[in-house]
């Protein structure tokens, strides 16, 4: 259970007044980052946000550009009743820190990658309500169970992050219109 008196981190104001955009990252956007986009585009659009919220996702290095996601990925997001099938993979660029409101990394690896932690660039799991600041792990080298631990950290914390955006976004809880 998660301690009641631990507050997630704050997302930053956005940048603009037409929306809010946060990009999601790791390592080659093939398992971790679309897994959490697929989900948070999921629950922003049952939350009603889905119009004034972009996501985005990439991998720190190149190598699966254009591909799919993972097979494995996919197959457990779809399980779970999601659509994973317009993802393609596409590679983290220098200005996404300038370009987004808000940049989360899976790793401390991807932070490093992506030039370190600022207000705008954290770790996804700094909004996870059961453990705050931890690390999505890669399930790329495991089993089936590492791909539906991913999915369970990534579920509660994009309900913790759309939880947090009607007040970033200026728009009281409950009149997402």
């Amino acid at each position: 259970m998660p301690d009641p008196s631990s507050q997630p981190a704050p997302l930053p104001p956005p940048r603009s007044t037409d929306g809010y955009r946060i990009a999601l990252v790791c390592l080659g956007n093939i398992c971790r980052s679309p897994t959490a986009h697929v989900v948070l585009e999921r629950r922003l659009a049952d939350a009603g946000l889905g119009g004034r919220v972009e996501v985005a996702s990439s991998g720190t290095g190149g190598w699966h550009v254009g591909n799919p996601m993972d097979e494995r990925a996919a197959a457990t997001l779809s399980a779970a009743g999601y659509d994973p099938s317009r993802h393609r993979a596409r590679q983290y660029g220098a200005t996404w820190p300038e370009a987004y409101d808000l940049v989360l990394v899976m790793d401390a690896a991807n932070l490093a990658d992506v030039g370190g932690r600022t207000e705008r660039v954290g770790l996804f799991r700094d909004f996870d309500p059961v453990d705050p600041g931890g690390e999505v792990p890669d399930p790329y080298y495991g089993g089936a169970d590492g791909f539906e631990e991913v999915l369970a950290m990534v579920e509660r914390t994009s309900d913790a992050i759309v939880g947090a955006l009607p007040g970033t976004l200026g728009t009281p809880a409950g009149d997402h219109a």
